[in-house]
């Protein structure tokens, strides 16, 4: 028996983000019989921690930390990591290895990892985003990050990034540590069955949305997803159709901060409709919308653009190198030049449904040709 060990996501099957999301689909294709699974998750609740849950057969350690802004899942995944010597330990866990999302452990990385080594057991990373990028953090933040991922990469066995342009940054800035070197994107489906779900009707009849009547966005509401620039273009383009977001948007300050900066709710047409955890639901939305606007300017393969190119007829991107590797000729692109998404807004409006149907199947040939789950867990088994 094969034991996997993921650390970094608050949890498998958690509701949150890209991390969580690839945690539990990895897990649900990955179909072997002689590989379990193990997942810490994050919890607040002191009364939890260290309980192990069974989750769909995934051991499921419970590690509290304190609700601390950005730094609890630093705090997270240093406690999950240290534990895991005690764990493998106690649970007689043979042939094990250790996969680590993120890069951020920092200095602590090498000591954390270094009993684990010891033992035999492989410890692999995968660096993520190129986080230090992201306008959120303040400039002794990046640094701390940039430390981070140095550290990380020289003490880890092996590392997969999400994204080609992830993996030759990688490749090349640490070449002189020879770590191999793999690239294995996110996944998403394809033919999923949709239904017009209890809470779609509710939230189209509360926000007047109607089906391929509106333009989409769904990510995290932080400025690197370029939401001032998009509702903005937006804002600033002819079209009759409205603007939907799916975002976390609930007591977020950069709401109100983006509310001063663009003034958009005097645009009827822009709609904050909270975020959608409910699978079938967000399918729904996506499959009903005429088209889907992709803001995310860092990172690496974004989860919700390969949801999109699976599920929405037209893809709108920001030109940012990991974006244009995901959608090629499938998808239209904008930079930050004022006008640029308004003009690509405007082009779409015209489309035929001859024009429309050309763009969805080559959105979805992307998807089925390297971006399937199916793939995605081929790939990890040749490597593990």
């Amino acid at each position: 028996m094969k034991n996997i060990i993921i650390i970094g996501a608050r949890g498998y099957k958690s509701n949150y983000g890209g991390w969580e999301t690839f945690v539990t689909n990895l897990i649900e294709n990955y179909c072997d019989k002689n590989t379990k699974f193990h997942v810490p998750e994050l919890t607040h609740n002191k009364k939890e921690n260290k309980k192990i849950i069974e989750k769909d057969q995934v051991s499921c350690l419970q590690v509290y930390s304190p609700k601390v802004g950005f730094v609890t899942m630093f705090i997270y995944a240093i406690v999950a990591l240290k534990r895991m010597k005690k764990y493998i330990k106690k649970n007689n866990l043979e042939n094990s290895m250790v996969y680590v999302l993120g890069c951020r452990m920092g200095p602590f990385y090498p000591f954390l990892v270094r009993p684990l080594k010891k033992k035999g057991i492989k410890i692999y990373l995968n660096p993520d985003g190129l986080e230090w990028m992201r306008d959120k953090w303040a400039w002794w933040i990046k640094k701390c990050f940039k430390i981070s991922e140095y550290c990380m990469v020289k003490h880890s066995d092996g590392i997969i990034s999400d994204s080609k342009a992830i993996k030759e940054y990688i490749d090349t800035k640490y070449k002189k540590f020879h770590k191999p070197s793999y690239f294995i994107p996110y996944g998403a489906y394809l033919n999923e069955k949709e239904c017009k779900t209890n809470i779609v009707k509710e939230l189209y009849k509360k926000y007047q949305i109607s089906e391929n009547n509106y333009y989409l966005i769904v990510g995290r509401f932080v400025p690197e997803n370029n939401y001032e620039l998009m509702i903005k273009e937006f804002m600033s383009s002819d079209t009759k159709r409205d603007l939907v977001i799916v975002s976390n948007v609930e007591e977020n300050k950069f709401y109100k901060e983006l509310e001063k900066k663009t003034c958009f709710s005097s645009d009827a047409r822009i709609k904050f409709i909270g975020s959608v955890y409910d699978h079938a639901t967000l399918l729904y939305i996506r499959r009903n919308a005429y088209a889907y606007i992709h803001g995310h300017s860092a990172g690496g393969t974004n989860p919700s653009l390969l949801e999109a190119l699976a599920s929405t007829k037209l893809n709108i991107l920001f030109n940012a190198i990991y974006n244009v590797e995901v959608g090629m000729m499938s998808s239209f692109y904008f930079s930050k030049q004022k006008g640029d998404l308004k003009r690509q807004i405007e082009k779409v409006e015209k489309f035929d449904d001859k024009t429309i149907k050309k763009y969805e199947n080559l959105a979805k040939d992307r998807i089925k040709k390297e971006y399937t789950w199916k793939l995605v867990v081929e790939s990890y088994k040749k490597i593990w």
